[in-house]
């Protein structure tokens, strides 16, 4: 079983002013892992005005895209059909379930996730397609690009549990969350995660799909 460390360089800011939360996520071996979630909580409750966020993740050549989508509770997101066939869109996932059924056109209303927590998506028509939306309670968040680097601004000064997911994530997400101040500095967090292996269904030649 491999294991991922999670290591956090924090820039703070002086009193009064914003602060910016730098993040690295890099394996047992050194390299950079990317599509891992960073969020930070304020302690104190606080957070900035958020207004109405909106989300896109297409279906192209039977895949989701993108895989990882990460919004604040309450946002929309739309699922547009680029495919020139139907397909049948849901989620099982507790507090934001909900089902698209058979559509071949860009009109379907789009779907609001009101309840934080990770909504697997998938497709009844494709068992191989499959992506994941973070619903965050927080807008303070960032997702790791290829070099396994986030960046989450403008934290007001105060007191933040810091958290991180990935989808390989194996262990309850209570014993990942460090609490830091954004004050002085630097402070540095650092994490190690356990990785389940992640199911995919197996996909078919382009032969097979041929009807779908």
């Amino acid at each position: 079983m491999r294991t991922l460390t999670l290591v956090f360089c924090i820039l703070l800011a002086l009193p009064g002013w914003s602060g910016e939360l730098r993040a690295t996520v890099v394996n047992d071996k050194g390299e950079a892992v990317a599509e891992a979630v960073v969020y930070a909580r304020s302690t104190q409750g606080t957070t900035a005005a958020v207004g109405m966020q909106r989300a896109t993740i297409d279906q192209v050549d039977k895949e989701f895209v993108p895989a990882l989508t990460v919004v604040y509770q309450g946002a929309e997101v739309s699922f547009p059909n680029n495919d020139n066939i139907r397909h049948h869109v849901y989620s099982f996932s507790r507090g934001n379930a909900f089902e698209i059924p058979l559509y071949a056109d860009q009109a379907a209303a789009p779907v609001t996730f009101a309840n934080p927590g990770v909504v697997a998506l998938g497709c009844n028509v494709h068992d191989w397609m499959s992506a994941y939306v973070f619903v965050a309670d927080t807008p303070y968040f960032d997702v790791t690009d290829a070099a396994g680097s986030a960046t989450l601004t403008a934290l007001p000064a105060g007191e933040y549990e810091v958290e991180v997911w990935h989808v390989s994530l194996r262990g309850k997400p209570e014993k990942l969350r460090q609490t830091v101040a954004i004050e002085e500095g630097p402070v540095a967090l650092n994490f190690s995660i356990k990785q389940k292996r992640v199911w995919k269904a197996w996909r078919g030649s382009s032969e097979f799909e041929e009807g779908y």
